[in-house]
């Protein structure tokens, strides 16, 4: 558990600066004046400037957004404190310094840093290591511009919840004190581009984590907590494995109905385009998806699925997809619950259906859920063999389970090897003798690379990646973890 200081006071700064520091977007202050080195102390966000220029020319491009809408909100009394933070470096900069280069690494405009020269002749610079409070501190708003303001009461805190991780701080430190320049600018004009649509669409919101990730403004995991609109996905066996006790009152017609609606919910969320021409209904096939294959279903809910389901599934796919060609192609799909009899299977295997479980089809859109894309449809129907398929698609999604453990052991293996030796990036080999000396399974040099390479791609965002004169030249480095899948 992580010690306990004690804190008496709170830095003030201008409200988008505190923001930019919770959400990692920088690791630097403008104080007042010079911080000693280790101090402690929370951070209050005032209603204040950091120069005399209007408010819109202080801040870049990515980040103005963010700053107009703070500033539009702080007619309040009321102050929140969110974040405490311990000073690691503060420095003292006069006009000699490249104030281009040190706006690029945080959120304020060159204009607006030659405008503070002018002002006081000096920029003090604080490099502040910042750490989330469990509970946020309600304080009165101070009207008079202040360096420290103190707290109602002394707080204890500790460095649990930190915004960057060790290892990411110090490569921002590192940054920051060399004036590297970032490596993703575009990716940070995207972010910009996305924030007024993270409050209400849910994909924007999943991408805008997905950069702050990649960017290494955080360190939260890919997995999220329970989304509210994903609630259905847990009804899917219930929906399947009915019973009368439990519908109060609902008909058979409505149970089926609420069964077939789900699973064709289900399959559009893996990936298929079901098609409505063909929806159920007396006389309808239950489900016809398109693409990326054909594929027709039959949805049985209740507690068993009756004889007559695969001949009810050859008849009406016969009749309804107006082409014997077409459904001969499709693969059939019949879901429900319990355990087929055998007559039911030897009809199954005769036409050439496959039988699953309502259970079977939750597991495959949960993992979908949490490692997004991972189910890919042309393996799936390999495991969709004849008869019942429970077992086969068991072993597909355990499959995929043990390739996305192995990858995350690798992220995992770079990140260690980075923090044990203080490099900065790793070679193949070096890697790769530090996998073998693991108890994990052997990978040959090159099938290593190819993962690392997959890892490292701007679509996933798990690892960086240098490019070498060749495939062992090349270079990696750590950028966020992928979580181990439970299996």
């Amino acid at each position: 558990m992580s010690e306990s200081v004690l804190i008496y006071n709170a830095l003030c700064l201008p409200a988008p600066d505190v923001e930019a520091l919770i959400q990692g977007r920088t690791i630097a202050a403008m104080p007042r004046k010079l911080i000693n080195q280790g101090q402690k102390f929370a951070l209050y966000p005032a209603n204040a400037s950091i120069n005399t220029l209007p408010r819109e020319h202080h801040y870049r491009s990515s980040f103005l957004p963010i700053a107009q809408k703070l500033f539009a909100n702080l007619g309040s009394e009321i102050v929140l404190i969110k974040a405490w933070a311990r000073c690691e470096l503060c420095q003292m900069l006069d006009a000699s310094e490249s104030l281009e280069a040190l706006s690029q690494l945080t959120v304020w405009t060159t204009e607006a840093l030659q405008q503070i020269l002018l002002q006081r002749r000096y920029i003090f610079l604080a490099y502040l290591r910042v750490y989330l409070l469990p509970q946020q501190i309600e304080m009165s708003m101070y009207t008079q511009e202040r360096h420290f303001v103190p707290l109602p009461q002394q707080l204890a805190v500790s460095q649990t919840n930190p915004v960057l991780s060790d290892r990411l701080f110090a490569i921002r430190k590192h940054q920051l004190e060399t004036r590297q320049p970032p490596l993703h600018p575009e990716l940070q004009e995207l972010q910009s581009a996305l924030a007024s649509l993270t409050i209400t669409n849910p994909a924007a919101k999943e991408l805008d984590q997905d950069i702050k990730a990649f960017l290494g403004w955080t360190t939260e995991e890919l997995i999220q907590q329970p989304d509210a609109d994903l609630a259905w996905i847990n009804n899917i066996t219930a929906l399947g494995d009915r019973s009368k006790e439990q519908d109060e009152g609902k008909s058979n017609y409505q149970a089926g109905t609420d069964f077939e609606n789900i699973v064709r919910k289900s399959l559009e969320f893996l990936g298929f385009t079901v098609d409505d021409f063909h929806r159920g209904g007396a006389g309808g096939v239950d489900v016809f998806c398109s693409k990326p294959y054909p594929l027709v279903g039959e949805c049985k809910a209740g507690k068993k699925i009756p004889n007559t389901t695969a001949v009810q599934l050859l008849n009406l796919g016969t009749l309804r997809l107006q082409s014997q060609e077409l459904f001969q192609q499709a693969a059939k799909l019949i879901i429900g619950p319990g355990e087929p009899t055998t007559q039911l299977k030897d009809a199954a295997k005769v036409h050439s259906m496959t039988i699953i479980n309502p259970e079977t089809l939750e597991k495959l859109v949960k993992l979908q859920t949490n490692y997004p894309n991972s189910v890919d449809l042309f393996q799936l129907k390999e495991y969709l063999k004849v008869g019942q398929s429970d077992l086969e698609v068991e072993k597909y999604i355990n499959q995929i389970h043990q390739d996305i453990k192995l990858r995350s052991q690798l992220v995992q293996l770079v990140k260690k090897y980075l923090e044990n030796t203080g490099f900065e990036r790793a070679s193949v080999d070096s890697l790769h003798g530090a996998f073998s000396a693991t108890s994990l399974n052997k990978l040959q040099p090159q099938e290593m690379h190819e993962i690392l390479i997959e890892l490292s791609s701007p679509l996933t965002g798990y690892l960086g990646r240098i490019r070498g004169e060749n495939w062992r030249r090349d270079r990696f480095y750590f950028l966020r973890d992928l979580p181990t899948p439970q299996i």
